[in-house]
């Protein structure tokens, strides 16, 4: 079959050949591929074409090697109830691959054309402590990037050392605008790359405190990672071969706080002053469902979100976690239906054209607890109400971490803390007595407020028992009958 290149591509509305590299996005995985390539391909098809992205990776040169010799081009399959659509995206010209040469990864950053370096590195690549938002200044890669700052690993590094870069040459600072889900993440990466740069020296700290920009933003896409299965459908129904195309739902959301001061695309996002209620909502209704359901969902034997969905038990948890005990919590943007945006959410989440692996969305829970649910039972617990889907949630977290299914076999997981997090099971074993407060102990995590609440301790205690007595599947049924 005919592989998709610049040759053999009929559809792009604009040539890639000639446009300028406006942004250096660090993490070019498939969920910027998806979302902010997507918006900026568009602002390239209107005829602005200041705002070609130069991807980069700081891990692994899969998404480069598998790119490059397709000119950068990928198909995007877009599906939802009445089917799939796939078009080509040709916003990305190129893919960095940073270990292999950290200083033109810099270089890249410190073209004159450059006015924004966005990120989508995931929690994790913030080297921060995900319960305070504080840099993780003991953390390897930071300590490495201190110590050898022109050849950064982190993604803080990187940017540090850029921005040194182009002040040294005079050039204006670029806008720095995450696109992970960290709570108020423009502040949060803001304290990150400031403490860095503050490490590396006073005066680069204040440089960075006064003159770089960090927006902050709240993104909405659903991006499952790509599969055989996808890449096979996806050629059959394109008549062209695609080593690495990204498959998400038609819906999409993003929602950017207005503060670009060398300039930025027209994307067709929601700009405004105050992102915060915005991103509240979608990480506590989305992203927290997502999470406490993929843990529930994988010890159930469930591999994808939508067949989560089809168990109606499990569905009914879902519904109770969002209706009876996050909504209350919540600061509804104006103009915004909070009933019409959970709804949506629900037939999202049973979209069948999306395979949304359970064990994917289960990756890194230590990094993501703190903003997808403890953040929502901290505010419960102000007003002394019930935070029993919220605990469950929690508890079903702590029986994946253990690395043992319910039917003995190895559960692979993936979080930065797993070694942490397994010899702590392994010690206190499968005895929620001993396995709860041995896992809330961990301060990075919880904080040192939760774990000293007796109304939190008891509740994930209770529910983290009935998982290693009955089973998933069982709890969150008992669950459906307690909490009609």
């Amino acid at each position: 079959m005919t592989r998709l290149s610049l040759s053999t591509c009929k559809t792009l509305p604009y040539d890639p050949a000639f446009v300028d590299i406006g942004i250096v996005h660090l993490g070019a995985g498939a969920f910027h591929r998806a979302h902010m390539a997507d918006y900026t391909d568009a602002v390239l098809a209107k005829g602005d074409r200041r705002w070609a992205i130069l991807g980069a990776s700081l891990r692994a040169p899969d998404t480069r090697d598998a790119l490059k010799g397709q000119d950068w081009l990928y198909t995007l399959a877009e599906s939802d109830e009445s089917g799939e659509r796939c078009r080509v995206i040709g916003s990305l010209r190129g893919v960095l691959v940073a270990p292999e040469n950290p200083q033109a990864l810099i270089e890249a950053m410190c073209l004159p054309s450059v006015k924004i370096v966005s990120l989508t590195v995931t929690e994790k690549g913030y080297c921060h402590d995900p319960a305070t938002g504080e840099l993780n200044d003991q953390h390897p890669d930071i300590l490495h990037d201190l110590s050898h700052p022109d050849s950064p690993r982190s993604a803080p590094g990187f940017l540090v050392e850029a921005i040194r870069a182009r002040k040294a040459r005079g050039l204006p600072p670029f806008t720095v605008l995450c696109c992970d889900n960290l709570p108020a993440n423009g502040r949060t990466v803001a304290k990150v790359v400031g403490r860095l740069a503050e490490l590396r020296s006073p005066a680069l700290g204040a440089y960075v405190a006064e003159h770089i920009a960090f927006p902050a933003t709240m993104v909405d896409r659903i991006v499952p990672a790509t599969t055989d299965a996808d890449r096979a459908r996806i050629a059959a129904a394109t008549g062209l071969e695609d080593q690495w195309p990204v498959v998400t739902e038609v819906f999409t959301d993003w929602v950017i706080e207005d503060n670009f001061p060398q300039g930025r695309p027209d994307w067709a996002a929601r700009f405004v002053t105050d992102i915060a209620p915005f991103e509240t909502m979608k990480l506590r209704l989305l992203n927290g469902a997502h999470s406490s359901m993929s843990y529930l969902g994988y010890l159930a034997g469930h591999e994808t979100i939508a067949d989560c969905m089809k168990d109606e038990a499990l569905a009914h948890f879902v519904r109770h976690l969002m209706n009876a005990e996050v909504t209350s919590t919540l600061t509804v943007p104006p103009g915004t239906d909070v009933s019409a945006y959970k709804q949506a959410l629900l037939t999202r989440f049973r979209n069948p054209g999306l395979r949304h692996r359970t064990w994917q969305i289960a990756m890194d829970g230590s990094q993501k607890l703190p903003q997808r649910l403890l953040g929502t039972i901290r505010d419960r617990l102000k007003e002394s109400a019930p935070i029993d889907a919220l605990a469950l949630g929690v508890a079903a977290w702590m029986r994946y971490v253990t690395g043992v299914d319910e039917t003995g076999n190895a559960i692979d997981v993936r979080d930065p803390l797993k070694d942490e997090l397994r010899a702590k099971a392994d010690a206190a074993g499968l005895d929620a007595q001993r396995l709860a407060p041995a896992l809330l102990s961990i301060d990075r995590i919880f904080g040192r407020d939760l774990p000293a609440d007796h109304r939190f301790t008891t509740a994930v205690t209770a529910a983290l028992d009935s998982l290693i007595r009955h089973g998933s599947r069982k709890t969150y049924e008992n669950f459906r009958s307690t909490h009609p």
